[in-house]
């Protein structure tokens, strides 16, 4: 049963546009740098990532999301609370973004 997590920051308007851009990229090289204490391989597949770009105007400030898929709530919870590189992004980015909203989702479970 594979769990969607879509992850969503407001960078702080004095962070540098190169800055945004680097911690960007860390996100996204989650998939590659995170890897399965059990099998040894990478367990993430990410969708996508990138700058919001909507003209509805209902972003409530977020600037940059990304959508990260696991196929299990297992791999997801290893992420969330022992990864030893998602802990280590988390180090870096926390004095960079002010704010940040996460969702998580079985796809077609409603």
């Amino acid at each position: 049963m594979a769990i969607v997590h879509i992850v969503s920051f407001k960078f702080k308007d004095l962070v540098p546009a190169e800055e945004v851009k680097a911690a960007c990229e860390r996100m996204l090289a989650l998939g590659t740098n995170c890897i399965h204490p059990t099998s040894q391989k990478t367990y993430i597949k990410v969708i996508g990532g990138g700058k919001d770009n909507s003209p509805e105007g209902r972003q409530h400030g977020m600037t940059h999301s990304f959508v990260f898929q696991f196929e299990s709530v297992e791999d997801r919870d290893y992420y969330l609370e022992k990864d030893p590189a998602h802990l280590d992004f988390i180090s870096t980015i926390k004095d960079l973004v002010e704010d940040a909203h996460v969702m998580d989702f079985i796809p077609g479970v409603f």
